[in-house]
Order: structure tokens, then sequence, then C-alpha cells
């Protein structure tokens, strides 16, 4: 009798293991939008990589486009996770997040030190019009006089932070797209930092 509920448990065991991922189980994010859309753009560069002047590149700006998009297929292809948002900004980060087949990207509110929790997918962030801002590496801090949104790709680990010499806003990554108003399905309103500052941060991206 002993011996049958030790197999029995064995056999409940593997079943589980069958029909369910471990959760420790690395996420293939080749499989979406993101990775189509990288892809293809890198495959359409690498066609004109002989006269790249012919598509409106010059070979620097060729070169420097190339090492954006073979990053972000990187970040897709070695990811283990959801894409984060870390916020080392000191005050409230406005963040474009979805919950996988539960709710659309729309924008949520991050407090200051806190990172989303890797059950959402944080796809960018909203930067509002007066922030300085550096968007790309080895480029001067710029400030913008329109909000925008920066979107990441699948997997990105990102976090943005505040230089204390200059006050802009550094990011670790590159964003993949930046939208202005109406360039895109994301809502961008018109909200000042003091705005966002005053919004209570959505409990649910950190739980």
């Amino acid at each position: 009798m002993q011996i049958f509920k030790i197999v029995l448990v064995a056999l409940v065991f593997i079943v589980n293991l069958m029909i369910a991922q471990p959760s420790w189980a690395g996420k293939d994010f080749t499989k979406g939008a993101d990775y189509i859309e990288v892809t293809q753009a890198l495959n359409q560069l690498l066609a004109v990589k002989d006269t790249p002047e012919q598509a409106g590149y010059t070979p620097e700006e060729f070169q420097q486009r190339l090492a954006q998009l073979q990053f972000q297929k990187n970040i897709i292809e070695t990811a283990k996770k959801r894409a984060q948002c870390l916020n080392e900004t000191g005050k409230t980060l406005a963040v474009y997040a979805n919950k996988p087949k539960k709710s659309p990207t729309q924008l949520y509110y991050l407090a200051a030190g806190q990172i989303t929790d890797d059950d959402w997918d944080c796809d960018g962030i909203y930067l509002p019009a007066g922030t300085q801002v550096v968007l790309s590496p080895n480029t001067p801090a710029q400030e913008l006089t329109e909000a925008i949104a920066v979107k990441f790709v699948d997997g990105t680990q990102s976090v943005a932070r505040v230089n204390p010499a200059t006050g802009a806003i550094e990011l670790n990554v590159e964003p993949a797209k930046v939208f202005k108003a109406g360039a895109s399905e994301w809502l961008l309103p018109v909200l000042s930092q003091a705005e966002i500052d005053t919004e209570v941060p959505t409990p649910q991206l950190i739980d």
C-alpha cells in the first residue's frame, strides 16, 4: 500500500511537469511581435549593406543602426524574464505596462526605488515636456519640448536614473522606439512631472 502511494505521488508530479511549464523555466520571446519586427528590420538593413547611401544612410549611420538592431535582437533571444523597469530617478515614474492576457498596455505609476514585477511587461516609459533626458549613449542631454514615450523590446531590463551632475534622466538601454503624441496606440497625456509626482503609485505593478 505504501509503495502504491509513492508511485501515485510520483505519477502526479510527472504529469504536472508535462502539463504546466515550470515557473523557473526560461521564457521564449522569439515568438513575439517585437522579435519579428526587429528581425525584419535587420534583414532589410543587411540587404543594403553594400550601398547604404541608396537607403539614406551614411556609413556611420548604417553601422549605428546595425548595432542597435543587433543589440535588440540579442536582448530578446537571451531574455529569461519579462521586461522590467527600475525607477532610480528619485521621483514617481510613469511607465507603460501590460499584464499578458489580462490587461493591455497603458500608463501606470512606479514609485521611486521600485521595480515592476516580472509578471508584468514594462513596455516603456513616459517622459513629460520639460524633462532633461539622454536617450542615446554618447549624446548630450536634451530638454523635451513635448511629451514622449520610449519603447523597449521584450525582455529589456531598463533602468531610469538621474545623473547627479546634470540632473538629466539617463537610461541604461537605448529605446527601440520614441513616440510623440499621435504616433502610436499608446496614450500620451499632457502631464508635468509635478502632476506625475502627485499620482498614487500603482500597487499591482510590484506585487
